[in-house]
């Protein structure tokens, strides 16, 4: 008799890459997101309403923020608010807005997803466009900082709040010519480092940071402009991550770096 030897299967991959969430695993959470006018805050903002999250939109254009309202109104099961913000040049004031107007409509946040970020300029360090270094670091890091300690008191008053920031790989290997984009995704994986330092010790409140890797935005189209798009995932394709890390799925995991897909 003989006995074949099966065939060889991959290894499942990480957790948080095969998640499958529930049609209510986000059933009456309120989360903010940065970016959701296009691309992967979009993406995110739809399909979590769709698991019942109710969404604070966060942008710069309020006319993309109304169009994604519009897709949450029209599933007739969350609610959504679009709280404009232009985070390269908000100021003090702007934020305290924002987090008063969240505090007073839902009195708490289970959820914080900074998403927003701008490529600036592919260039060497030696010929860098000072201004524009100000502006990348300022949207992609002193932003997401800022944004993060006014809502710190609304995600503490959540029993499982998580915060989740969105790194790249060129913000933990250095790249040539990326310049201030690369440094301040450097200084988003530290932010989030410290701040899961600082705050998981009570399982309360949990801090990662997302690498969604090659997907299809307008960001990667300036960045890379003769790629192939198609080849790229799609926004909708790199959630499964920011899914589980925003439900009860994930309660307990903090201070992680990931990657959305398969290196």
């Amino acid at each position: 008799m003989t006995i074949a030897n099966p065939e060889p299967t991959s290894p499942p991959g990480p957790v948080h890459q095969r998640f499958e969430p529930a049609g209510d695993a986000l059933h009456g959470r309120v989360i903010a997101i940065t970016g959701a006018g296009e691309g992967i805050g979009r993406a995110l903002a739809l399909s979590a309403a769709a698991h019942g999250a109710e969404l604070v939109l966060i942008g710069r254009t309020v006319s993309k923020l109304e169009q994604v309202h519009r897709r949450i109104a029209a599933l007739k099961q969350v609610e959504a608010s679009i709280a404009p913000l232009d985070l390269e040049r908000a100021v003090a004031r702007d934020y305290d807005a924002l987090a008063d107007a969240v505090q007073s409509r839902y009195g708490r946040l289970d959820g914080l997803v900074h998403n927003a970020g701008i490529l600036g300029t592919l260039a060497p360090i030696e010929h860098y466009d000072v201004p524009t270094w100000c502006r990348v670091l300022q949207v992609n890091l002193t932003a997401a900082f800022a944004l993060t300690q006014v809502l710190l008191p609304t995600l503490h008053a959540s029993q499982d709040a998580s915060i989740i920031f969105t790194s790249s790989g060129v913000g933990r290997v250095p790249k040539a010519y990326w310049g201030a984009y690369s440094v301040s995704k450097f200084g988003i994986e530290a932010l989030s480092r410290t701040l899961a330092e600082e705050l998981g010790g009570a399982g309360q409140m949990r801090v990662n940071a997302l690498n969604p890797g090659p997907v299809r935005t307008r960001m990667r189209a300036q960045a890379f402009p003769a790629e192939d798009a198609s080849t790229l995932a799609r926004p909708e394709d790199v959630l499964r991550p920011y899914l589980w890390l925003l439900s009860a799925a994930s309660r307990g995991v903090n201070g992680q770096s990931l990657d959305c897909q398969p290196r």
